[in-house]
């Protein structure tokens, strides 16, 4: 059977990524062995491991690694750990030429490749440009890496499939690439559609901490990556709306590093004049500016062989981009005044930003050689609002934290009616905003201790007032309303899947949003209920199906569906005797 049949017919049976991310990566890795035993090269090369990596909206999402053994691919696959991340600076070639690539890891040459059904063409060698990805995958006994771009539909590049390969005496050659190109190019151009599409599962379940006191499964396997990210000593780039708890991270990250036991040091830019940042970063000898009245560490040195989060970096001026480049590329820095000589910058960086650092490349208000330079290893953090399996647990998590130092002997808790209320709120502030919303519902709630201390219970009615003095939140558009509402029922969906016993929902109980449209346009309407419900079909656009009489029987299918949800929801079984639904 063809390769990509025999691929085709195990990606149609996958139930998640990581099942086509498996039989991919396996097809892939038995296309390139079978180039290489019919090659020169066969006696004296060998094919290492294939990894495939999810990366939409220039995020890591998730990294598969299945590596080579003597008898074939070695199962299972596994996400990466800190000796398996695929080349940031392959990632670069890949997005900038948007094309497959063909590494030689000793040169450090890289070439775009063009790969059709009959032949292969590559272009003249561009420098590959990154050292520490070439001892890396040295390390790893890689000589030659080949790459091909992961495309969701439109063509955008959403991740890649690389496969690395050892074989010294093919150095300086063009390998087996021209060979099995065209091969990998077909069966990653067959899986893209699967691997982008379907949803990730196998997340093992990452302990809570101190520093990371709620990880809901909506925010698991970012988590996880940051988890191998960590142990690196790469930039990593946090991006994410503000008061998403990208600085906690960025902590989180510094206690699993290898530097745990050394500093951790925050410069947020957004609250440093321009012209005082690079004094900030560098620090400054005594005299180097009027009010210089003494030698002033910045924050590299203070953070000296720790870590250093530096958010807000699209506030960084241009002249200070400039000196954080150099800091990055050389490893070197020199204080504010200080004549000769510079100081190593033994520091490991991770970036923290709310803008579209790329959007601001293309503005020209934003260096593209740092960019690169700290898109190494970048995580998008999503707004609270996505989050909303962690919604309630952060907050009960911030009233006890409100709680503990008031000294009262009781606990505090969170009343069913107000944590759904929390649900249903935007979050625009995200953590931050719930946060101070907590804390002025907790400080509400205080009135009820007039009487003596007992126990703490944050009421809806305290959680309405915290919010009213937020004021009115800006209008949000249908778009922006239909996703809150597909992410409200999915959190139902995965939260009944979870459950020992209880009744199920699936897809097709979304159907019952048509009755709410429907309703809602009666309801608008009013007057008789049956001239409310045609004049309804008439204004959503059915006025054929009122002439054929046919709106009444859609009407009351859609009560139906609407009534069968309705007792699931109450827990009691729709299709059980004298339900409303039967």
């Amino acid at each position: 059977m063809e390769p990509t049949n025999r691929l085709g017919e195990e990606l149609h049976r996958a139930q998640c990524f990581e099942d086509a991310a498996e039989a991919t990566l396996e097809a892939a890795l038995h296309a390139a062995t079978e180039a290489l035993e019919r090659s020169a090269y066969s006696s004296g090369g060998r094919i290492l491991r294939a990894m495939l990596h999810l990366r939409p909206d220039d995020g890591y999402v998730r990294l598969v690694v299945l590596e080579m053994g003597e008898r074939g691919p070695q199962k299972p696959c596994h996400v990466g750990d800190a000796n398996h991340l695929p080349s940031a600076t392959a990632w670069r070639w890949v997005k900038q030429l948007d094309s497959s690539i063909a590494v030689d890891v000793e040169r450090m040459e890289v070439k775009s490749v063009s790969t059709g059904a009959r032949a292969i063409a590559t272009d003249e060698p561009r420098p590959f440009e990154a050292e520490s990805t070439t001892l890396r995958l040295t390390g790893r006994e890689a000589t030659h890496l080949f790459v091909v771009p992961l495309r969701a539909p439109g063509r955008r590049i959403e991740g890649m499939l690389s496969i690395e390969a050892c074989c010294r005496k093919a150095i300086g050659t063009p390998f087996i690439w021209e060979v099995c190109g065209p091969t990998l190019s077909t069966l990653v151009g067959v899986a893209s559609p699967y691997l982008t599409r379907l949803p990730i599962t196998r997340v093992e379940p990452t302990a809570t901490d101190s520093f990371l006191p709620v990880i809901g499964r909506s925010m698991q396997q970012v988590v996880e990556m940051l988890g191998v990210f960590a142990q690196q000593t790469e930039t990593i780039l946090l991006s994410g709306p503000t008061g998403a708890g990208k600085s906690r991270l960025a902590r989180w990250c510094h206690e699993r590093s290898p530097a745990a036991s050394q500093n951790f040091e925050t410069i947020d830019l957004a609250t440093v004049p321009e012209e005082l940042q690079m004094a900030e970063l560098f620090g400054w000898r005594k005299g180097a500016f009027t009010s210089a009245a003494k030698d002033t560490p910045g924050c590299i040195a203070r953070a000296e062989k720790g870590t250093l989060f530096v958010d807000e970096i699209d506030k960084l001026s241009l002249k200070a981009q400039a000196g954080l480049l150099r800091v990055l590329e050389e490893r070197r820095y020199r204080p504010f005044g200080e004549g000769t000589g510079d100081r190593d910058a033994n520091v490991r960086f991770i970036i923290g930003t709310n803008a579209d650092l790329h959007q601001l490349v293309q503005d020209g208000q934003f260096r593209s050689d740092l960019y690169y330079r700290i898109n190494v290893l970048p995580v998008r953090i999503p707004a609270l609002r996505e989050r909303c399996d962690e919604v309630v647990a952060w907050a009960q998590f911030m009233l006890n934290r409100r709680h503990s130092g008031s000294g009262s002997p009781f606990d505090a808790t969170i009343a069913p009616e107000a944590g759904q209320r929390l649900l249903e709120h935007d979050w625009p502030g995200n953590l931050r905003q719930l946060d101070n919303i907590v804390r002025r519902a907790y400080a509400l709630s205080l009135v009820d201790q007039i009487d003596g201390p007992k126990p703490i219970v944050l009421q809806l009615s305290h959680i309405e007032r915290a919010l009213s003095y937020e004021g009115t939140a800006p209008a949000r558009g249908l778009w922006e309303h239909l996703a809150r509402t597909a992410e409200v029922f999915v959190d139902e969906v995965e939260r009944r899947a979870d459950a020992v016993h209880g009744l199920r929902l699936d897809m097709d109980h979304a159907e019952v949003f048509k009755w709410f449209v429907i309703e809602a346009a009666r309801r608008r309407l009013g007057g008789d209920e049956k001239e409310a419900v045609r004049r309804a079909f008439i204004l959503l656009g059915k006025e054929a199906m009122v002439q054929s009489r046919n709106h009444k029987a859609q009407w009351k299918r859609e009560e139906d569906k609407m009534l069968t949800m309705r007792a699931i929801l109450q827990g009691r079984d729709p299709g059980a005797p004298g339900s409303p639904a039967t």
